[in-house]
C-alpha cells in the first residue's frame, strides 16, 4: 500500500489515488480508505461482516479507513455515508475495482492481480502513429456479436478476444477503440454516464478477462484505446452524487445530458480523474484514451457564449502534461466539437491543451451533409469537401465517422447518401474513397464498413449476414483494399501534416462536383478522381499544373507575370475504382492508367464514383 501524496491530491495532480484509496489485500484482511470529508460518519458493511454498520476511523484530510481481518476477494460491501440532519445514504466505493452487475450496485473486493501480460515487445515499440498509419476500429464490446447463451447477449472479455481480433485484422484496422468500459447503470447510456471510474463492467466479466483481451490485441498487433469520461457522471443516489452528503464531485448545475457534471476547480476531483486514466493506462495497458466531451472543459457548458473554462482546461493540462510524461507513447485522443483557437493537440508550453490527436468534426458534419444533397445543391455546396483543408494544419487531426452519426434518427452512412439504393452504394464508395486520401488518420464505428441499413442498436449485434449481398460485401472489400493501400503507403500518412505532402489538382466550383486529391509521397505519390455527380463526365480535360506567377524587376513590371512549365509528362497507373465489379461497381473503368500531353490528363469519370493512380 502506498502512502496517499496528499500535497498532490488536493492540488489536483495526484496520478496514483487509487492506490491509497478503495479495497486492497494488506497481509490479512482487506483495507479499505474512502474520502468523504463532508461526512460527519461514514460506516462500512458487507458479506464479510453480515451487512451490519461498522465506524471507520477519520483522519485529519476527512479520509476513513479499516483494516478487516476477515475482508477476502470476491466480498461485496458498501459505505454508509451519515450527514447532518439525519442523512443517511448507502454508497459504492468511488474507487472500487470491481461491482456487482446491474441493477445491483454493491462494490466488490478484488484480490491482487494474478494476471501476466506478455506484451512487453508491443509496449517497448508503441509510438503515438504521428507518422505511422491509423485506422481506428471504434466497437460497443455488447453489440458486436451477441451471445444466445447470455440472458443479456453478451460475450466475455475473453470469449470475444478471437473473434473481434479475427475481424479487425481481416479488415486491415491498426487499433480499436473500446466505448466506455468503466461502470455504468443503464445500458443505453453505452458507458458515457459513469458510476465507477475503476471498475471494468461486470458486464463482461472480471478485470484480468479484461486485460487478457487487451494484452490478445497486443499479440496480434492491435493497439487498443478506451472512451474516458471525466466531464459528467450519473445521477444514481448509490454513485458519486451529494457522496459526502455535500457536492463533493459535481458543480451545483447538471448537463445537458441529465447527468451531473464534475467540479474541476476542486483539486480531489481532479485528483480523482487523473488517477482514473492512470489505472486504465498502467494497469490494463491500454494504449490510449479518447476524452469525451471536451468542448466542456474548453467552455462553460461547452458553449462559447459562456465564456472559457479556466479549470477544466487546467484540468485538461494536467492530464495531458502528466499523462505524456509517465507514457509518452499513449495517445490522447480529443472529442471536441468546439472551433477554439488556442490549439487542442498544441503543447501545453505553447498555450494548447496538449492532445494528440483531435476528432475532425466539421469534416465528418460537412461531408455528410453534401452527401445528403442532390447533384443539383452539390454544386452550390462544392466547398462543403473542400473546406476542411483550409484549416487542417491547425491542428493533428483525426477523420472520424462515429457510433453518433448512425443513431438517433440520423440513419446509417449508407442511408445518409442522396438517390436509389444503387446511387447510394456507389456513392458510399466514393465516399470511401474521399476519406482515406483526405490528409488525418481514420475512425470507423462498427458496421459502417458493412453499409448497414438499420440504425446502431446496443442490443443487437453487426449484421455480418450482409456480406452475403453483393452490394454490401462489395462495400466491405472496397474498404479492406483501401486499408492496404493505406497501411502500405507513406504518401498517404507520413508527413501529413505538412503542407508539402498535400495538393488539390482539381477543386472548381463553377462546374460538375468534380474532385482530384493528390498525396506526394518520397517513393511513391497517388490521386483520386472523385465524382459526386449523377453525371459520367467524357474527355474531361485537368491541367496538371496552375498558372505560376512571378513579378518581374525594373523596366518589365509592365509586363507582370511570365509563365513557366518545365516539368515532364506523368502517366497515371489505375490501381483502384469504386466501380470495379469487385466492389459492387458497374465496372466501367476499364482503362489501366493516363498519360499526360502537354501536362494535361484526359480522362473520362464515371458518376458517383472514385478512381485512385498511382503517380509515374
Amino acid at each position: 500500500m502506498k502512502e496517499l501524496d496528499v500535497k498532490g491530491f488536493i492540488e489536483g495532480v495526484c496520478l496514483n489515488a487509487y492506490e491509497y484509496f478503495g479495497a486492497h489485500a494488506e497481509g490479512k484482511g482487506v483495507s479499505f480508505r474512502t474520502y468523504a470529508p463532508g461526512a460527519e460518519g461514514v460506516n462500512i458493511f458487507g458479506s464479510f461482516n453480515g451487512w451490519t454498520e461498522t465506524p471507520m476511523q477519520r483522519d485529519e484530510q476527512g479520509c476513513y479507513s479499516i483494516h478487516i481481518d476477515n475482508a477476502k476477494a470476491g466480498d461485496l460491501y458498501k459505505y454508509v455515508v451519515y450527514g447532518r440532519n439525519g442523512w443517511r445514504a448507502e454508497h459504492n466505493d468511488p474507487y472500487g475495482f470491481y461491482t456487482e452487475l446491474r441493477p445491483a450496485a454493491a462494490s466488490i473486493v478484488v484480490g491482487k492481480s494474478t494476471y501476466k501480460f506478455s506484451d512487453e515487445e508491443w509496449i517497448k515499440n508503441r509510438t503515438d502513429m504521428t507518422e505511422k498509419p491509423m485506422s481506428v476500429y471504434e466497437v460497443h464490446l455488447g453489440a458486436f456479436i451477441r451471445n444466445p447463451k447470455n440472458e443479456n447477449g453478451w460475450y466475455s472479455y475473453k470469449e470475444i478476444a478471437k473473434p473481434l481480433i479475427d475481424h479487425v485484422k481481416k479488415s486491415g484496422y491498426t487499433h480499436i477503440e473500446l466505448m466506455p468500459l468503466c461502470e455504468y447503470p443503464f445500458d443505453g447510456s453505452w458507458g458515457y454516464q459513469l458510476t465507477g471510474y475503476f471498475a471494468a463492467t461486470s458486464r463482461y466479466g472480471k478485470p484480468d478477462e479484461l486485460k487478457y483481451l487487451i494484452n490478445e490485441c497486443h499479440k496480434a498487433g492491435i493497439g487498443v484505446i478506451m472512451d474516458f469520461v471525466p466531464v459528467h457522471f450519473a445521477v444514481d443516489d448509490y454513485s458519486l452524487k451529494l457522496y459526502d452528503t455535500t457536492p463533493l464531485y459535481e458543480q451545483n448545475t447538471g448537463s445537458n445530458w441529465g447527468s451531473l457534471m464534475f467540479d474541476h476547480a476542486k483539486g480531489e476531483v481532479c485528483s480523482f480523474l487523473l488517477s482514473s486514466a492512470e489505472y486504465w493506462i498502467k494497469e490494463f495497458h491500454f494504449d490510449g484514451l479518447r476524452v469525451d466531451a471536451v468542448s466542456n472543459l474548453i467552455y462553460n457548458g461547452g458553449e462559447q457564449s459562456r465564456g472559457e473554462n479556466a479549470a477544466g482546461m487546467r484540468f485538461a493540462r494536467n492530464l495531458t502534461t502528466l499523462i505524456k510524461k509517465k507514457h509518452p507513447s499513449v495517445m490522447l485522443f480529443a472529442e471536441d466539437s468546439s472551433s477554439w483557437q488556442g490549439g487542442v493537440t498544441k503543447s501545453v508550453e505553447e498555450g494548447g491543451l496538449g492532445f494528440d490527436y483531435k476528432w475532425d468534426m466539421g469534416w465528418m458534419y460537412d461531408s455528410l451533409y453534401f452527401l445528403s444533397l442532390t447533384p443539383e445543391e452539390r454544386k452550390k455546396n462544392y466547398h462543403k469537401l473542400t473546406f476542411s483543408m483550409w484549416y487542417y494544419y491547425t491542428e493533428r487531426f483525426i477523420l472520424s465517422l462515429s457510433h453518433d452519426e448512425v443513431v438517433g434518427g440520423r440513419g446509417t452512412l449508407l442511408e445518409k447518401m442522396h438517390g436509389s439504393d444503387a446511387d447510394k452504394f456507389a456513392q458510399l464508395r466514393a465516399y470511401y474513397i474521399y476519406m482515406y486520401m483526405h490528409p488525418g488518420k481514420k475512425l470507423n464505428f462498427m458496421g459502417n464498413e458493412l453499409a448497414e441499413r438499420q440504425e446502431w442498436n446496443e442490443t443487437k449485434e453487426l449484421e455480418f449476414s450482409l456480406l452475403d449481398k453483393a452490394e454490401h460485401k462489395g462495400i466491405y472489400e472496397l474498404v479492406c483494399e483501401l486499408q492496404k493501400l493505406y497501411n502500405k503507403n507513406e504518401a498517404l500518412f507520413a508527413n501529413e501534416y505538412d503542407r508539402e505532402n498535400y495538393e488539390w489538382l482539381y477543386c472548381d466550383d463553377k462546374a460538375e462536383p468534380v474532385y482530384v486529391m493528390k498525396r506526394i509521397g518520397k517513393k511513391k505519390s497517388f490521386v483520386a478522381v472523385i465524382n459526386f455527380s449523377d453525371k459520367d463526365i467524357r474527355d474531361f480535360e485537368l491541367k496538371l499544373d496552375k498558372e505560376e506567377e512571378e513579378k518581374k524587376d525594373g523596366e518589365d513590371a509592365e509586363k507582370k507575370t511570365q509563365k513557366k512549365s518545365v516539368k515532364k509528362e506523368e502517366s497515371w497507373k489505375l490501381i483502384l475504382c469504386s466501380e470495379d465489379k469487385a466492389f459492387g461497381g458497374s465496372g466501367m473503368a476499364e482503362d489501366t492508367g493516363l498519360k499526360s500531353s502537354k501536362r494535361i490528363m484526359n480522362m473520362d469519370i464515371p458518376a458517383y464514383s472514385g478512381s485512385i493512380y498511382e503517380v509515374r
